[in-house]
């Protein structure tokens, strides 16, 4: 048997991703809240249990497992797990991956799909793609990681903002779990970018406001500038859903970042004890890094 000890930052930005995302859960879709929210409750749009995670985690998770499975990036595999998610708890879903996982199951190609679902809605900048991709930052280190979230990004989603906006903080992560500072793996991210609304607004996150929406620009600027402005792993979490808005995925995305810097020790043990899926989680990113450093030596 082989003991996997894995990389705390790993295992901290995959438990601080689910942690935002169950905690952020049950804010989804409301105003700034007037009480400073800062720990595991139940409620909201979809009645969600104490600890209960979403679709963020899940589509994170299908990720993680088709990297697994495949040693690799691989778009088949990994869009079946994806399907395969989305039929559990559809209504969990957003508007764009929702519109392309309904068209596939009705048979149209996967690149069609996306393709038909952004000229439907006149785009497909929402964050449905940038939740998911974090792992990618885990098995890839960052030369590599932002073609590969490139591609991950447009399964589902046509429109290119979206991709690099989940490019940019899977570098970030990349960087941050392998010891790389805060500063320096956000201008790295940064000189990597060719997409330019999304190099303007994440490359100058202090010029504009939070707006913690559905949109992946506006969604991705709010979970890093809470977490660039934060000074603990708590804190960063806590400001991202306390937004309110799209407070999930802000949450999730955010608490990817976080962990990757500040490590799994620094998540506090009242927020991992209420996780739903906890013990897959951490297993998952143990095996994930463990491979992830296999890979990188036989290369």
């Amino acid at each position: 048997m082989i003991f996997i000890s894995g990389n705390p930052r790993a295992s901290g930005s995959l438990v601080a991703l689910a942690i935002g995302d169950a905690m952020g859960a049950p804010l989804e879709g409301s105003a700034q809240p007037s009480v400073w929210v800062t720990e595991m409750r139940p409620g909201g749009l979809h009645f969600r249990k104490k600890g209960q995670i979403t679709d963020d985690t899940l589509q994170a998770l299908a990720v993680m497992e088709s990297l697994l499975f495949c040693r690799g990036f691989d778009q088949k595999d990994l869009l079946s797990r994806l399907l395969s998610g989305y039929e559990l708890r559809p209504e969990w879903y957003g508007p764009t991956s929702s519109a392309f996982f309904e068209l596939v199951r009705s048979g149209t190609l996967p690149q069609q799909a996306a393709w038909i679902v952004h000229k439907r809605q006149h785009n497909s900048r929402s964050n449905g793609s940038v939740m998911r991709g974090f792992p990618l930052g885990i098995f890839y280190p960052s030369p590599v990681v932002y073609e590969i979230s490139l591609a991950c990004s447009q399964i589902t989603h046509f429109d290119p903002v979206a991709a690099h906006c989940s490019a940019w903080l899977n570098v970030m992560v990349s960087d941050m779990c392998r010891g790389v500072s805060r500063s320096t793996a956000y201008r790295h991210a940064r000189s990597l970018c060719t997409h330019d609304e999304v190099h303007a607004v994440l490359g100058n996150y202090e010029n504009y406001p939070l707006d913690p929406s559905l949109d992946a620009v506006l969604c991705s600027h709010a979970a890093l500038a809470s977490f660039m402005h934060a000074r603990t792993l708590e804190g960063a979490i806590l400001s991202a859903i306390n937004l309110g808005g799209d407070a999930d995925t802000t949450g999730a995305c955010c608490g990817a970042l976080a962990g990757a810097y500040w490590g799994y020790d620094a998540i506090p043990e009242r927020w991992s004890r209420e996780l739903e899926g906890f013990e897959k989680i951490m297993h998952l990113s143990k095996c994930l890094w463990y491979y992830a450093e296999h890979s990188l030596k036989r290369s």
